[in-house]
């Protein structure tokens, strides 16, 4: 959520659009927002609402419906980490992150980039492509099993060596080191994540701008656009 803050959560109203199983939901209930809404099409709602419920924060509400076409009467903070990108129409839903800002109120949003997949565009995506079609417990337990683990050696050894010029030029340096510090499970979810998915976008720097500069009433001084890890983006900013 870097670069929001508790202190840009607590006592607001948040809307997350894309919620899946809320698991952000129950990380930012922490926070004690004054109310937090999750917005999803999928039958994971039904999940989502069983993590909110354990939660001693009440003031929650779980939505199914298509994000892309939600309308609310507008919340102090809106976020969307990991959906635009799985979007038949990403910025369908970036236009739903801003209808949904009220005015001085802020959006936050993190997508894969296209700088810095090109292994994942080129090699990993054409599989997606097919295996996408297949029932998911294949994809998780016989493809993207076995298909992760080169990678998952590939990281903890770029991550075991000493930094080097030459070591940050092979293929997704950064981003193996973050992950690194991870489980083989984590690796693994990740890959399904990847394989699972019908639609996958890799989006630029200049797309990102250019939905930006649609909006004249997003605050230019308030915008920022972050690459994470060498292979995604995170944007965000104020509404005047």
């Amino acid at each position: 959520m870097n670069p929001l803050t508790k202190e840009e959560i607590q006592g607001r109203t948040v809307l997350e659009l894309g919620c899946g199983n809320a698991s952000l939901m129950v990380y930012l209930a922490a926070w004690q927002p004054a109310f937090l809404e999750g917005v999803d099409l999928g039958d994971s709602v039904e999940t989502a609402r069983k993590n909110m419920s354990a939660l001693p924060f009440k003031n929650w509400q779980i939505v199914k419906a298509d994000l892309t076409e939600f309308q609310s009467e507008g919340f102090d903070v809106v976020y969307c980490i990991g959906v635009l990108h799985h979007l038949k129409n990403p910025q369908a839903g970036f236009d739903a992150i801003i209808r949904n800002v009220k005015a001085g109120g802020r959006f936050h949003a993190w997508v894969y980039a296209r700088e810095g997949n090109g292994i994942i565009i080129y090699v990993v995506d054409p599989v997606r492509k097919i295996v996408s079609r297949f029932p998911w417990w294949l994809t998780k337990y016989f493809i993207a099993t076995p298909l992760v683990f080169p990678f998952f050696i590939y990281a903890k050894l770029l991550n075991f060596l000493p930094e080097s010029a030459w070591l940050k030029k092979l293929p997704l340096y950064e981003y193996s080191r973050w992950i690194a510090r991870r489980e083989f499970a984590f690796f693994r979810h990740v890959a399904f994540d990847q394989l699972v998915t019908p639609q996958t976008t890799y989006l630029t720097k200049k797309t990102i701008e250019n939905w930006i500069s649609s909006y004249g009433n997003i605050q230019r001084d308030s915008l920022y656009i972050i690459k994470r890890n060498g292979n995604s983006w995170k944007f965000g900013g104020e509404l005047q």
